[in-house]
């Protein structure tokens, strides 16, 4: 029973509380800088209602939105340019995952010297940030209750991240209304990088009994809800689950950390942008999950009894070895059994990722090692999956 937790995001939590953010971030100064995706996204009406939200309680706004999927080190080296140039307070991300990390790093990146870039987890740390309000669209990412700031350098194919507990957001609103219009597909990748997110938490080597709560807990969201919200985006009920089980990922993955299909999968999305993360880790899920699951035979039979209680009268050992499958089925039923052929991902191509996937520690924390020669013995298996 040793462990420590650290969280400082304050969590607005509930339909509605979009309204509240001219008062939340009037906290922070006067003068914010907004970002997100382009103004002809599909959230842009959400875009212009937040802004008149914030000039009405008295902010001046500055708007970046210039994010893109899969952020990179040109993006984010633009809105750090913008905030160092207007001199923001305070910087406030709406969006999904690549709008939040871009939001936390450029927070970070504009009161420190050089780029966000430079400030990698294994590089020098920062000394201070901007205060950063996260406004998450999406049920997945989880980025609004974490510490970490994902983008890629183009140049070197290199999917990496800020880690470090000074970008935890300040506050985190979490909204399901602004969760209705995702679509189906989105929906369920993301929703699918929730359930990820609990799961690698729970089984990772560096877990603790706070993080097995709190994981479990989004694991029984995700059951519950993930294929209902993917049927239905409509179902505010099923948002709501989603939106929870989503806050759960990030609060364990804060303190618990991933496990291999994380690393692996930012180093798919590293040499492929055209993949999404949650994409990614549906890749690599199924062989992933044969590989782990004799090592930690006790708790995969725990979620596989989540999953499909009728695996409660069954040995450890086969809820277990049932719970790949039910992971299985889960992907089918949300439309996200994929290959990498449907992306136009060759066999040279997934050679290079394999060779690149243990640049990110994150292997290190699986129940069992994978070499690179089992890396790619995967990642192969995914290539014309049917």
């Amino acid at each position: 029973m040793n462990f420590s937790y650290e969280q400082t995001t304050k969590i607005v939590f509930g339909r509605g509380k979009i309204d509240s953010i001219g008062e939340i971030a009037s906290q922070y100064g006067k003068n914010v800088l907004l970002v997100t995706e382009s103004v002809n996204s599909p959230l842009a009406l959400l875009y212009e209602r937040v802004k008149g939200l914030l000039q009405q309680a008295g902010l001046t706004v500055h708007h970046y939105d210039g994010v893109v999927p899969n952020p990179t080190t040109e993006s984010v080296d633009a809105g750090t340019q913008m905030a160092r140039s207007e001199k923001v307070d305070a910087v406030i991300g709406i969006g999904g995952g690549s709008s939040m990390d871009t939001a936390k790093a450029v927070a970070m990146a504009a009161i420190n010297e050089g780029r966000a870039w430079d400030y990698l987890f294994f590089k020098k740390q920062p000394e201070k940030t901007l205060p950063c309000i996260a406004v998450t669209t999406t049920s997945g990412t989880g980025s609004q209750v974490t510490q970490v700031a994902v983008m890629t350098e183009t140049a070197t194919q290199t999917k990496s991240a800020v880690f470090n507990n000074l970008i935890y957001p300040r506050v985190a609103i979490v909204d399901p209304d602004l969760m209705v219009t995702v679509p189906r597909h989105t929906t369920a990748s993301t929703g699918f990088d929730a359930f990820c997110h609990c799961f690698e938490s729970y089984i990772n080597v560096n877990g603790s009994a706070y993080t097995d709560i709190i994981a479990l807990e989004g694991i029984r969201m995700v059951a519950k809800y993930l294929r209902r919200v993917v049927k239905d985006g409509q179902d505010l009920e099923a948002r709501e689950g989603m939106a929870w089980a989503d806050t759960c990922g990030g609060l364990a993955i804060a303190n618990a950390g991933v496990t291999l299909p994380h690393g692996v999968g930012m180093t798919i999305s590293g040499h492929c942008p055209q993949i999404m993360h949650g994409e990614s880790l549906a890749l690599t899920y199924p062989s992933f999950m044969r590989l782990t699951y004799p090592a930690a035979v006790e708790k995969f039979a725990t979620v596989g009894r989540i999953l499909n209680p009728e695996l409660s009268g069954l040995s450890d050992e086969e809820a277990a070895k049932r719970c790949c499958e039910e992971v299985d089925q889960l992907l089918k039923d949300i439309g996200m059994w994929l290959n990498f052929e449907s992306f136009s991902v060759d066999e040279a191509t997934i050679r290079r990722i394999a060779d690149r996937s243990h640049d990110l520690p994150d292997y290190k924390a699986n129940p069992v090692i994978a070499d690179i020669d089992e890396i790619y013995r995967e990642l192969m298996e995914a290539l014309a999956r049917s």
